[in-house]
């Protein structure tokens, strides 16, 4: 059988769901042709294959290719100073109130250039690549105007163009009341929803969120979104529970999202209509470490719920400006008390769920895109115990 690319003498951690744990071969091979997995599995299984090129990883590990899938990637400025505010005792929903937070970061995205965001984002993107990463989530919803978040999410799709990487985009219109816009929420919302079919027209986005908080929009707002956004055949995520239980998991299942995403106060009703629903809980521990969060996600009621656990970076200006997916692994075992196996599956298969992409990234099976992470480790829960280490040894997107 003709491959273009064969890499033999590898362990491989396939993250194959009809594997035990990670999936692991310990004398696997990958073989790749057009960009896509042939076969990755036991040497001694493998079809005899002719390559063009034959690579020897000498007993490294190889993954699937990492997945960050919940960034804010796309901003302008950034908000060291809130941060200072915050070390002296003011809360983020006291920042956000006195108009800090979301809407200063709106205003640097506003006159920011297309290009200018494009250019400010990249040496994040360029962090994350660096670690193995091959497919990132970026939203827009820092501009919180119809031209800002349009150029926000062009912005988005950018990188992908600038960088051998994959980029699912999500427009985040509902993310903050918008200064103009005060005292009128649902006028507002009315704006974000007019804006989705030129968005769905053009393919800006795969997907729909929305911050459901306090601070931010109602269940019932965000509901009256989703319902539009769903219309038009856009995915669903949703900031959930974040701050306080207002069951934002529990409406995002009923919508049947992608995922719900922080999850920090979801109640055990919220957990298993999760489950039910197919939706994945997305981790996000930057986010609870940097603003200094003290009540745990449930993942013991995800646990017996049977909910997916995926984990990703979060990376934004305020509360997560994180750009290490190899730290948010030790984050999520560290602070969460997720095992090495449920950190590894919430970077790569989970994530990819999270993404509704399973049936392309996320495990090493034949038929998927040729994404994989080729580490210099002796076993795998190196990546989740270290701290401040890359052994990223090669990064191989779509096969190259």
């Amino acid at each position: 059988m003709r491959c273009e690319r064969i890499w033999r003498g590898a362990r491989l951690a396939t993250l194959d769901a009809a594997r035990p744990g990670l999936g692991i071969v310990e004398n696997g091979i990958v073989a790749a042709a057009d960009g896509r997995i042939l076969y990755a599995g036991p040497a001694t299984e493998a079809p005899a294959f002719e390559a063009e090129e034959a690579l020897d990883v000498e007993g490294r590990w190889i993954t699937p290719g990492l997945i960050d899938c919940h960034t804010h990637l796309v901003f302008g400025g950034d908000r060291a100073h809130e941060f200072e505010l915050r070390l002296a005792g003011a809360s983020y929903e006291e920042i956000a109130r006195a108009g800090g937070g979301i809407v200063s970061t709106m205003k640097a995205t506003r006159a920011a250039s297309e290009a200018e965001l494009v250019a400010a984002a990249l040496p994040r993107l360029d962090a994350l690549i660096a670690e193995g990463v091959t497919t990132i989530e970026v939203k827009s919803g820092y501009g919180l105007s119809d031209d800002a978040e349009l150029k926000s999410l062009r912005a988005a799709r950018a990188l992908g163009q600038a960088r051998p990487v994959s980029v699912a985009t999500t427009y985040l219109g509902a993310h903050a009341l918008p200064p103009e816009a005060k005292g009128d929420k649902a006028g507002y919302i009315d704006q974000v929803i007019a804006l989705l079919p030129r968005i769905a027209k053009e393919k800006l986005a795969d997907a729909v969120d929305a911050f459901c908080e306090g601070i931010a929009f109602s269940p019932d707002e965000v509901a009256r979104l989703f319902a539009a956004a769903r219309a038009l055949g856009l995915k669903l995520k949703l900031h959930a529970d974040q701050l306080s239980n207002l069951h934002g998991a529990k409406l995002a299942a009923e919508f049947g999202a992608l995922s719900a995403d922080h999850l920090e106060h979801t109640d055990d009703d919220g957990a298993a209509a999760m489950a039910q629903a197919g939706t994945v809980a997305v981790l996000l521990p930057g986010a609870f470490y940097f603003i200094r969060e003290t009540k745990l996600p449930p993942v013991d009621l995800f646990r017996r719920h049977g909910t997916r656990i995926a984990l990703a970076t979060d990376c934004n200006p305020g509360t997560s400006p994180l750009t290490s997916l190899l730290l948010t692994l030790n984050m999520g075992a560290t602070l969460f008390r997720l095992t090495v196996d449920e950190c590894l599956a919430g970077v790569t298969r989970e994530a990819a769920r999270a993404l509704g992409r399973l049936d392309d990234i996320g495990t090493l099976e034949a038929g998927k895109s040729c994404d994989l992470a080729i580490w210099d480790i002796e076993r795998p829960a190196e990546l989740v115990y270290r701290m401040g280490f890359n052994p990223l040894h090669a990064r191989v997107w779509r096969g190259k």
